[in-house]
């Protein structure tokens, strides 16, 4: 992609959270490509891996995001910062502690866009497609249908309750909100359950030769057929950085390739980059999540593209070819 660089003395200083998670640390190897290290990183690392993200990143710091908060409350950060890319968050779509969502997701987004429109700082941040729901009222980014749309679970509300806040006070004027749809790819590894699928069957394939994947429970699909809209992490990446290289832009937009796939797809692509026979087996479903299953997801990104974002998303097997060559070579981003 051809992203103009900015002149140092006009790119920004960057506050980064989940600057060490999946996105964020992919977001950061885009960043340091395109000559970008003055970037403060946020997270919360812990006894897992996932500090193994950040090896060969450039950033200025790291700072917990326990103590982010105090901080930016203190005024430390008023000088060192003009742009903030919020992308941390608890992303985990079978959490069930309410409480911990609305404080996490929810209280800490509000805080930290205060403080960007308070300190005139530039704000953008993740949304999720989970705020769409079954997709009754469809997959539109348009802000009147907004509203409309209901969650199916804990996390897709706290996300969907950051965008209505920021609906409500105009705010989509000012800030870049993502919804992203079903990322995959390099740096996902200390994720743990919530990995992409591609991740967990890279793994099935290579100990049992199969891959697994849920029945459906709807009559509508077959078992493997139920569809996702899947987004390469390298895209993604691509798109964030189009939109911090033109601070003109502004709104809340789907981060999709706008063209939904099955799991059976998915599966072939994995089967193929691997050069091994397709064995897929179907298996039950916790009873748990059947009732907040997304059957089908499917970007409208008209809004993207009105925005100027012209660039092609890779497709499901070129895509899947590309982690899995890095997934082999035991590499990260």
């Amino acid at each position: 992609m051809a992203t103009r660089i900015r002149t140092a003395r006009t790119r920004p200083k960057i506050l980064l959270t989940g600057g060490a998670g999946f996105i964020g640390s992919c977001l950061l190897w885009k960043l340091n490509a395109l000559g970008f290290d003055d970037i403060l990183v946020v997270d919360a690392l812990d006894a897992s891996e996932k500090w193994k993200n950040l090896l060969g990143k450039r950033f200025e710091d790291y700072l917990d995001r326990r103590q982010l908060l105090e901080r930016i409350d203190q005024g430390a950060l008023d000088d060192h910062v003009d742009t903030i890319i919020h992308l941390g968050a608890c992303t985990s779509t079978t959490e069930t502690d309410a409480a911990y969502l609305m404080e996490n997701n929810y209280r800490y987004s509000r805080r930290l866009a205060e403080w960007a429109l308070k300190r005139r700082k530039r704000f953008l941040y993740a949304s999720s497609a989970a705020t769409y729901g079954d997709g009754a009222h469809g997959y539109s980014d348009r802000d009147e249908e907004t509203p409309r749309y209901r969650p199916l679970n804990m996390y897709g509300y706290s996300k969907h309750l950051f965008d209505l806040w920021v609906l409500k006070h105009a705010l989509q004027r000012q800030f870049v909100g993502f919804k992203f749809f079903n990322v995959y790819g390099p740096n996902e590894h200390h994720k743990d359950d919530m990995r992409s699928v591609v991740h967990k069957g890279y793994g099935q394939v290579k100990a049992t030769g199969k891959i697994r994947l849920f029945k459906s429970y709807h009559p509508k699909y077959k078992d493997g057929e139920q569809q996702r809209d899947f987004v390469y992490v390298k895209d993604a990446v691509d798109a964030i950085a189009f939109f911090l290289d033109r601070p003109a832009l502004a709104g809340i937009y789907n981060l999709g390739t706008g063209k939904a796939q099955t799991w059976n797809d998915l599966a072939n692509a994995l089967f193929a980059a691997l050069k091994r026979p397709p064995q897929i087996e179907y298996y039950e479903m916790p009873e748990t999540l059947r009732e907040k299953y997304q059957y089908f997801t499917q970007a409208n990104i008209d809004k993207l593209r009105s925005a100027g974002y012209v660039e092609p998303f890779m497709n499901l097997r070129a895509g899947v070819a590309d982690y899995v060559k890095i997934l082999e070579a035991i590499q990260y981003l």
